[in-house]
């Protein structure tokens, strides 16, 4: 059983992917990761100076109001302590119990963070594409915000601007043609981004396919790449600001994951007489 602060595996793992997850604060030693630079979903990447007092001190607003947890390799001193220091600032903050290795032994999904591109000055990575986004537009930055950095930010200009865009601002590109996060034969943009994180989950498997099917105008890969495909289109009338979109969007996948991790063997109907649901 997990110490009062501390968090296990299998807890986090049904936080990760959801609104309700926390901010996950990797502190592993720079070497460490450099042997291994996969980390669990999400996980902001702390170096040796936000440790510090002046370090911490500077990550405080940021994670006021927000639960916080805390992963050291094995759940030891570093995550331990800067957890307690959070708590000390009002913080609600938990260690992972067992560290990354228990997450890993584990088999847990793990994101390649070597894949991530430039940031912004608040450490935040930078994306940009084509402005009136329909389906793969969203679901890369839900699925980004999700898994990989959720401080993402992303930026919908004309889409003759996007490169000159990403090279002024060092954003990476993204659902573009002639970029590296694009369309790859028939795998829409949503798959590439799973393939080259290595993130690998059975619920974002299924997402992917109906994400396809909606996208690339073939509705036959699954039952709900019609209702996907509708319910963005709905979306892209709704909205004529793209980030107000966004954010409606980010609701949508929020439900079709949650769908397809815990709900795709139940049925609904009407209760015949004498019956209740």
């Amino acid at each position: 059983m997990p110490a009062p602060d501390a968090i296990s595996c299998d807890k986090l793992a049904r936080l990760i992917g959801t609104p309700r997850a926390p901010v996950i604060l990797d502190v592993r030693r720079a070497a460490l990761r450099t042997d291994d630079p996969r980390a669990i979903p999400a996980a902001r990447l702390l170096n040796e100076a936000d440790l510090r007092q002046p370090g911490v001190s500077g990550l405080l607003p940021d994670l006021r109001g927000q639960s916080v947890v805390v992963v050291c390799v094995a759940g030891h001193g570093r995550s331990q302590g800067l957890a307690a220091l959070l708590r000390a600032e009002g913080i609600a903050a938990e260690y992972l119990e067992g560290g990354h290795e228990a997450w890993v032994a584990a088999g847990l999904p793990t994101v390649d963070m070597a894949r991530l591109g430039g940031r912004d000055a608040a450490g935040r990575s930078l994306w940009v594409t084509r402005s009136r986004p329909k389906i793969d537009r969203i679901a890369c930055p839900w699925l980004i915000r999700r898994f990989i950095d959720p401080r993402a930010v992303f930026l919908f200009v004309a889409p003759a601007e996007v490169p000159a865009v990403a090279e002024m601002m060092g954003a990476a590109a993204f659902d573009i043609e002639d970029t590296f996060w694009s369309h790859r034969g028939d795998l829409c943009t949503f798959d590439t981004l799973l393939a080259e994180f290595g993130l690998r989950l059975p619920a974002l498997d299924r997402l992917a396919t109906i994400v396809r099917g909606a996208d690339t105008a073939r509705p036959e890969l699954a039952p709900e790449c019609a209702g996907l495909l509708a319910a963005s289109l709905g979306l892209s009338r709704m909205f004529a600001d793209d980030q107000a979109q966004l954010d409606a969007g980010l609701l949508l996948y929020d439900a079709f994951f949650r769908w397809a991790r815990d709900a795709t063997g139940e049925t609904h109907d009407w209760p015949k007489a004498g019956k209740t649901k």
